[in-house]
């Protein structure tokens, strides 16, 4: 009897060329009771240490920021994902990312935490030498030391490696001399420690490396100063600051991972920033969403609570929508990460190398849900301040922080227009190097659209419907992306308004996906029972699955039809708008009704229930 061989996991961009099986992937549901309390304690110290005192941080009243991650140290939110050795809890990706997702409601607190946890503690983790691990990072990892990370300068944002700060090789060969100056540094004003990235440089020739080195800095090595705090539209209690050095003498054994691989740390470490921040993001939605169902039940207009009208049901379920698949996307990638790192370490590769590795191969899906969560927050706390009407606009609400804090997320870790565009680019250099074929499936359906359609049996299973259009968008992702590289070729880069719209055709396309796949496993897990019960109390996620999809639907011809008219001409533009509006075809859905059960869910619930 032949044995049955588990299909191999999905690589990192392989959800647009292959079918995921609901039982593959990981959904939120399934953390277990250790993850659960981890993200309950997670949840009490914000309870507890921040909510209390926003106004207070906010303020930048001194010393406070710094004691709050004093505390967390205590309770081992800092070292959450670092291993043991160096003094940390050495929880796997996963329960990184809860937790991440639970602070993340924490508004400026939140910015501290992930800048110190992520940017400043992970360059020394995974790329120092051991004896720069074993001096820096168990300090980092209980908050004795703060970190931060030292890439933006005032002429270089989003092109990183054309920074001017420049490091020289002291005469006697023991240090280098950092001059320069950053901005825009998170935990700036507090900071023990700094990574920091700089040219080094010929002290005769004055002719400066091609690309980026990192270094190790210490406060104390003198040769810092600092400009005062910045005044910002939100996040007012993260200390941002900018950071000069004039003549900072840096021990030669403080350079990291190499002469020249800074701008490759740099990149590597926002992979990881970009999915981290999704989580954050995931985190703050979920809190905004609280408050807006909390509000509409106790507001009263016209002898009745807001919440029981329409035009309100209709945002919340939104609201709802827009969380629920961002928290589908985010874990089913993390689990995809967390894997890809498992693998390699049981091929050999260090801790290190093993995370660096996993998360790079998934880089695309980084960009995507890092564009998908600050897109998500920031519609949930717009229609927040709406639900609030006045009091909304009232400093004294918490959804008026809410609001200005969000919107820093589409800059932060790359901008989404840099996003958007590292989508397609990174999904199309994983196919020029072998690692995922694109162009077969792409002149497949490509051939499809020359041939008469072929219409099969409906499928009439739960959610049915919608698991064929989900195929279909994945043809629309690669009819618009195959057509618009055959055609333009090595141009096609230049043309970035044709490549925004295919980046947001492969968004909703994995996040369509995403949110099908956990539904489908929910009710595999829920449904079963023949009771009816299970089904029941799963029918605010199949509402709001079928809702996501159907107006993603409308999002991806939209995004196709602009696509191809920028590109194509003739009968292949013709026949290339019929794929188009053939791929995105669904039938009728009454969306009222569907977003009045999900509203139902969270209205008898009094918060975001799912």
């Amino acid at each position: 009897m032949a044995t049955e061989t588990k299909p191999k996991a999905l690589q990192g961009g392989e959800f647009l060329i292959r079918e995921s099986d609901p039982q593959d992937i990981f959904i939120p549901e399934e953390f277990n009771e250790e993850q659960r309390m981890i993200a309950q304690s997670s949840h009490e110290f914000l309870e507890q240490h921040v909510w209390p005192h926003l106004d207070r941080i906010d303020a930048l009243e001194e010393g406070l920021m710094p004691g709050l991650l004093d505390k967390a140290g205590e309770l081992g939110l800092l070292g959450i994902s670092v291993p043991e050795e160096y003094g940390g809890f050495g929880k796997d990706f996963l329960t990184g990312m809860l937790v991440t997702e639970i602070t993340g409601a924490g508004h400026s607190f939140s910015v501290a935490i992930a800048a110190h946890t992520g940017i400043g503690t992970l360059p020394t983790l995974y790329y120092g030498t051991p004896e720069q691990k074993q001096k820096y990072v168990p300090k980092m990892a209980t908050g004795e030391w703060k970190a931060a990370y030292c890439l933006t300068e005032p002429g270089s944002g989003s092109d990183a490696n054309s920074g001017k700060t420049k490091a020289v090789l002291s005469d006697d060969g023991r240090h280098y001399i950092l001059n320069g100056q950053k901005m825009w540094i998170t935990n700036g004003g507090f900071a023990d420690v700094f990574t920091v990235f700089a040219k080094v440089t010929d002290p005769k020739t004055g002719e400066a490396d091609k690309n980026l080195t990192a270094f190790i800095v210490e406060k104390d090595f003198g040769g810092i100063t600092l400009n005062p705090e910045e005044k910002k539209m939100g996040i007012k209690g993260s200390s941002t600051r900018q950071v000069f050095f004039n003549d900072c003498k840096v021990p030669v054994e403080n350079l990291l991972g190499g002469r020249e691989n800074g701008f490759k740390i740099a990149v590597n470490i926002l992979n990881i920033g970009r999915i981290k921040l999704a989580g954050a993001t995931l985190g703050g939605a979920k809190k905004t969403i609280d408050l807006s169902v909390t509000y509409a039940n106790d507001r009263l207009q016209f002898g009745k609570p807001i919440s029981s009208f329409g035009a309100i049901q209709q945002k919340l379920a939104d609201m709802a929508i827009c969380c629920y698949v961002l928290e589908s996307a985010l874990y089913r990638a993390s689990r995809d990460m967390e894997s890809a790192i498992e693998e390699l370490k049981t091929g050999g590769a260090d801790h290190a190398t093993a995370l660096l590795k996993g998360v790079e191969q998934y880089a695309a899906e980084a960009a995507i849900l890092k564009v998908a969560g600050s897109e998500c927050l920031d519609y949930v706390v717009d229609e927040a301040v709406q639900i609030h009407g006045g009091m909304g606009y009232s400093a004294e609400s918490a959804v008026e922080r809410a609001y200005r804090d969000s919107r820093i997320n589409r800059i932060f870790e790359g901008t989404n227009e840099i996003n958007r565009l590292l989508t397609v680019d990174m999904l199309l250099k994983r196919a020029l190097k072998g690692q995922l074929d694109l162009m077969g499936p792409a002149q497949a359906v490509a051939q499809e659209l020359m041939g008469i359609p072929e219409f099969g049996e409906p499928d009439d299973s739960l959610l049915g419907l919608e698991k064929g259009y989900v195929k279909n968008f994945k043809k629309a992702v690669l009819m618009a992306a195959g057509g618009a590289a055959q055609k333009l070729g090595l141009g096609l880069g230049d043309e970035q308004e044709i490549v925004m719209h295919i980046a947001d055709m492969v968004i909703d396309t994995y996040m369509a996906e995403s949110i099908l796949l956990r539904t489908l496993k929910l009710v595999a897990m829920k449904g079963d029972s023949g009771s009816g019960s299970g089904m029941a109390s799963l029918e605010g996620q199949i509402a709001m699955t079928q809702l996501y999809i159907h107006d993603a639907a409308d999002r991806i011809a939209k995004n196709a039809r602009e696509a191809v008219n920028a590109f194509a001409e003739g009968d292949e533009r013709q026949a290339m708008l019929m794929g188009a509006k053939r791929f995105t075809k669904t039938q009728p859905l009454n969306t009222k009704d569907l977003r009045r059960v999900v509203a139902k869910k969270m209205i008898e619930a009094g918060k975001y229930p799912f």
